[in-house]
């Protein structure tokens, strides 16, 4: 197949980037998306064309690439910045990194995949990579390579890293590479190169097309602070260990997660253990009931260490203790922890004395700085942070609910007692949705010479009475309190009547020309009330929180609270129902911030279901 090249001329997008590009396919993919404008045309093998103003979801080509780095380590975290913004723009899911120092792509002969050894530089520039890719493309996946890096070259497999093309856990559409093109001419030459070396490395697709990021560092300066080291530095050796074990949450896996087991795959040279915190060791987390379960975080972990090192044996287990394994496992040499739980590598040490075994060597990573967290997020990039950035925002799609209207669009709002509803819905009651209070309408059924106010005198008694002839609701929460049964005879009566309001209250709406509808109801998951709603939103906060809040409303004791608390579904239930989370843990304009976040995104999906609507609509009658 004849290939296309062309020279892209894209400092307005990627940060003084010159991108080459060689498509065996033909470039109607990418014609379907770059607004282009050919300013030259000369004779020549290339067109140059300058990119007018393109967002980066619109740059976005394939869902995951490989990017070969060539430059010296020295000298790449200088253009580590400028590479990924260049490599944002073409890759949208999963970015792997294949580090090859001193590759040369354009000396006409073939290219083969050697080892390198761990160094200090090695591990320094990983920190850096993840760092950047953290801030400049947090949307990517991005997963450093290290199936070529061997310290011990005896133990180094006599084929070179890559005996058979290593199989990822997605398959790169496009290979990159910093590899600098000194000849607008050689270009065929080098991508041509470049796919025959990654065909050494890994199974691509068979569709593979090759991109040359060339940065242009133009008045960039080495020094220290940008993360280049002195000569000197450079070649430390890295010394590496048999056994290392690490141990965290891993929810969600981010940068710093990536870099400590990157780090902890270097220092390995035959096992990595790693302990995950299960149940016992979540219940003082923050946002506890968004964490993923698991099964799903050693599955991701998993999933990113074969990648990552195949060559590694891999023990996942769960962690119900500070401690673990690391206590107990007299195999073990190395523990990788972060400045902030130095002290707990040190207690490990200590507990292992008290064991009678060796103490570990404990390798210290630094933080890895969020520059994008907001109050009350924290400084250094978290799950917790990624957590909180998760309130306001669609958990899970809404379910279908084609027997319901298009509008008013319904959200069901629910929460256990003290987690801030009521305040939450008045928010989006300022904001142009329609309140209906549920524990107002209950009221209102118990007014007397209604239909439940009858039943309830006829299944409880006339003792109920007051001397105004209302139904004394206190007594009442006496007879069935603790009484599963009796508790359903009343429910059975007064949930259907408050439902018939509700629907009553939704049509109103409907007439009156509203949008959105927000039903606040305590008890919206357990009287079955979700076939009158488009989404349920959830408000959770901690138990202990929740208490505090309580006993101070109420002026009851911090028991009888619990016990309150203990009635209700708990947190976890209500968000395994939701299709938003929100939190009033924090200052009211941080829940503010959240309701609005929620309440925008909410705008959008009602207009995509009505462009949706109004398509199948137009469908119909063709």
């Amino acid at each position: 197949m004849t290939a296309v090249r062309s020279i892209i001329s894209a400092s307005g997008i990627s940060r003084g980037a010159e991108i080459c590009l060689q498509s065996c396919g033909g470039l109607r993919r990418e014609l379907d998306i770059i607004s282009r404008e050919i300013f030259s045309a000369q004779a020549s093998p290339h067109i140059q064309l300058q990119l007018s103003a393109v967002s980066t979801s619109d740059m976005s080509m394939f869902s995951t690439g490989i990017l070969v780095l060539t430059s010296p380590l020295h000298a790449l975290p200088l253009r580590i910045a400028p590479v990924l913004s260049s490599a944002a723009q073409l890759v949208e899911r999963t970015l792997y990194v294949h580090l090859h120092p001193g590759l040369n792509l354009g000396s006409g002969s073939p290219p083969r995949p050697v080892f390198i050894p761990p160094a200090a530089d090695l591990s320094s520039f990983i920190t850096r990579l993840y760092s950047k890719a953290s801030n400049i493309c947090a949307h990517l996946d991005v997963r450093v390579l290290l199936t070529n890096v061997c310290a011990n070259s005896a133990a180094c497999l006599p084929n070179g890293p890559f005996p058979t093309p290593q199989s990822l856990s997605h398959s790169p559409e496009v290979v990159l590479t910093d590899f600098p093109l000194h000849d607008p001419g050689q270009s065929h030459q080098v991508t041509q190169c470049l796919q025959m070396y990654m065909g050494h490395c890994y199974v691509c697709s068979p569709s593979l097309k090759s991109v040359l990021l060339h940065p242009q560092l133009t008045g960039v300066q080495e020094d220290k602070e940008e993360g280049v080291m002195d000569p000197e530095e450079r070649t430390e050796p890295l010394e590496t260990y048999s056994d290392v074990v690490v141990g965290g949450t891993f929810d969600r896996l981010h940068g710093a997660h990536k870099m400590l087991l990157n780090i902890s795959c270097l220092l390995a040279s035959k096992r990595f253990l790693i302990g995950v915190c299960d149940q016992m060791m979540l219940k003082k987390k923050v946002l506890k009931e968004l964490i993923e379960p698991y099964s799903l975080r050693v599955q991701k972990l998993q999933e990113f260490l074969q990648d990552v090192k195949p060559s590694l044996q891999v023990e996942i287990v769960p962690l119900d203790d500070p401690f673990g394994v690391s206590v107990v496992d007299p195999l073990l040499q190395c523990i990788v922890v972060s400045e902030e739980t130095r002290k707990g590598g040190e207690a490990v040490n200590r507990k292992r004395l008290e064991n009678g075994l060796q103490p570990l060597v404990v390798h210290v990573m630094q933080l890895l700085k969020d520059d994008h967290h907001t109050i009350p997020e924290e400084e250094k990039i978290s799950s917790s942070s990624l957590r909180s950035r998760l309130l306001g925002t669609l958990l899970t799609p809404p379910k279908d609910s084609p027997h319901l209207p298009l509008l008013p669009y319904v959200i069901g709002l629910t929460g256990g007692s003290g987690s801030g509803k009521s305040s939450i819905s008045r928010q989006l009651e300022a904001l142009g949705a329609v309140r209906i209070d549920c524990d107002r309408l209950g009221h209102e059924v118990y007014l007397p010479d209604t239909s439940a106010y009858r039943r309830v005198l006829e299944e409880f008694g006339q003792e109920l009475l007051n001397q105004d002839r209302t139904i004394n609701r206190p007594a009442l929460g006496k007879k069935v309190f603790g009484n599963q049964g009796r508790l359903k005879a009343l429910t059975d009566i007064v949930w259907p009547e408050i439902a018939a309001l509700v629907k009553g209250r939704i049509s109103q709406a409907r007439e009156e020309g509203k949008r959105v509808c927000v039903l606040d109801a305590a008890v919206l998951l357990q009287a079955g009330w979700t076939d009158m709603v488009h989404e349920v939103w959830v408000t959770i906060i901690p138990e202990e929180e929740a208490v505090l809040r309580i006993t101070q409303r109420d002026g009851i004791a911090a028991e009888d609270a619990v016990k309150r608390l203990q009635s209700q579904w708990s947190n976890a239930k209500l968000v395994e129902h939701a299709n938003v989370a929100l939190s009033t843990l924090w200052k009211p304009e941080v829940t503010h911030k959240q309701v609005l976040k929620a309440w925008n995104l909410l705008q959008k999906r009602i207009q995509q279901r009505e462009q949706g609507h109004a398509k199948v609509t137009t469908s119909s009658q063709l």
